[in-house]
């Protein structure tokens, strides 16, 4: 049985709308942040992904490198960072939660298309990180994966399922790796 997929057929349900916002956000973004380094200028980048629909915390750091596809779908908490060069290709909405780091490189993706489709159209699914996770650098997180509260997500993985709180995965298939125990006090 011969089987063919027909890229012609292909529609993308996002709409011109959306894209005109994409085109908007993305010539605003470049133009007010770009000079700024790293962390620098968090106050004016929150002001600007609120100001494109993004609900982000006031001690929340977003570095200027970050490419954030659709802030409306952005959802980043208290004391929580996207570092350098990370991309949110949120199609889907990504949740960030509470004192979480997304480290350098990082790829969060909430969109893929049906293998199963002639069409292959677009599909979509949240991400969300809990409280106190870890995504190191260079790591791939999947549509649909939530990141358990605690949990580290090692360099270079590449997680396409739920990663368990308080654990430690790495690799490709991300695997667990160990229990994360966070020893002493803080002083």
């Amino acid at each position: 049985m011969e089987q063919q997929i027909d890229l012609s057929k292909y529609q993308n349900k996002l709409g011109r709308k959306h894209q005109i916002i994409r085109l908007i956000w993305n010539l605003i973004w470049i133009s007010t942040t770009w000079f700024l380094p790293r962390s620098i200028g968090s106050g004016w980048k929150r002001f600007i992904l609120k100001l494109f629909g993004a609900q982000i915390h006031s001690s929340a750091c977003v570095y200027s490198s970050a490419k954030i596809y659709y802030p409306k779908n952005l959802i980043l908490g208290k004391n929580s960072c996207i570092a350098d060069k990370v991309n949110c290709y949120n199609v889907a909405p990504i949740i960030i939660r509470d004192n979480v780091t997304i480290s350098q490189f990082s790829y969060l993706c909430t969109a893929s298309h049906n293998i199963y489709s002639t069409k292959h159209e677009l599909i979509t699914s949240p991400i969300t990180i809990e409280s106190q996770a870890w995504v190191a650098a260079d790591a791939f997180v999947g549509m649909g994966v939530t990141i358990g509260e605690g949990a580290v997500v090692g360099a270079r993985a590449c997680v396409f399922k739920d990663v368990e709180p308080w654990s430690v995965v790495g690799g490709n298939p991300a695997k667990f790796i160990k229990k994360r125990e966070i020893k002493g006090l803080n002083k």
